[in-house]
């Protein structure tokens, strides 16, 4: 059974203009795939990692994610399952700067009550992983911004979520820290088989993808395979992107 099923997603908003930011999406991610999602501004990329993070509600259609879907559990269950299966990792890292690096890292085991002595073993485990150590002790405005983002992966793969979402989580970093932050990503994706789905601009970003699939207009358009080549994958992507056309933005931070 495929890790998270998306079958005949819809979302309309309504208002004096209706919009309709989904039409009918259908998807599978199977268990240690990293699937990018790429598309123009406005094509519903956002929207659909919403809708799988439980932070929106589908008009229609239905999300699975190891077979429960999360949008019929009551709000109590709601908040444990996306506490327990789900990692996020954001643009914008939205670590807590009151708290240290190895405290923001610790959060989601301190909700759910995990025992100090596991807590450091994993903390410890993971920060040599990610090659973080250093930091520990560091306030968040102390370290570099390439630092924030890969903190903020530990924190979201801490727990051993069943699904990590990554909402452009190289969109505010420098060629280089980009590019750390991907060949982490792509690690914990192989080493932890950890289920990866990335919304991304970027192409080089969606490089380290093992499929990326687009949206155009809130419908699927296409998707694409890496197979054994990342340089010819990554120039795939180009060319599809060009015939999705969207603003230049989306292929300005083109980097390898």
């Amino acid at each position: 059974m495929s890790l998270l099923q998306v079958r005949h997603l819809t979302k309309i908003y309504g208002g004096k203009i209706v919009q309709k930011a989904l039409d009918n999406i259908t998807f599978s991610i199977e268990q240690g795939e990293f699937v990018g999602i790429m598309g123009p501004s406005g094509s519903g990329k956002t929207t659909l990692l919403n809708l799988i993070a439980t932070i929106d509600q589908p008009t229609s259609g239905e999300i699975l994610i190891n077979g429960r879907n999360p949008h019929h559990l009551t709000r109590k269950e709601t908040a444990l399952f996306r506490r327990h299966e789900l990692g996020f990792v954001f643009q914008h890292f939205n670590l807590l700067d009151t708290l240290t690096v190895e405290e923001n890292i610790v959060l989601p085991l301190t909700l759910n009550g995990e025992r100090v002595e596991e807590m450091d073993k994993r903390v410890n485990k993971l920060a040599k992983k990610l090659g973080i150590e250093q930091i520990l002790g560091k306030r968040t405005f102390e370290i570099s911004g390439g630092q924030m983002q890969r903190t903020a992966i530990a924190r979201a793969i801490i727990h051993e979520p069943s699904l990590i979402l990554a909402d452009e989580p190289t969109g505010n970093l420098d060629s280089k820290s980009s590019k750390d932050v991907m060949n982490t990503l792509g690690t914990i994706n192989k080493q932890e088989m950890a289920t990866t789905l990335m919304v991304t601009h970027d192409p080089a970003a969606a490089s380290y993808c093992d499929r990326v699939i687009f949206i155009k207009d809130g419908k699927l358009y296409n998707e694409i395979y890496c197979g054994d080549n990342r340089q010819a994958f990554f120039q795939k992507i180009i060319d599809m992107l060009s015939l999705l056309g969207g603003d230049n933005h989306d292929l300005s931070t083109i980097r390898l």
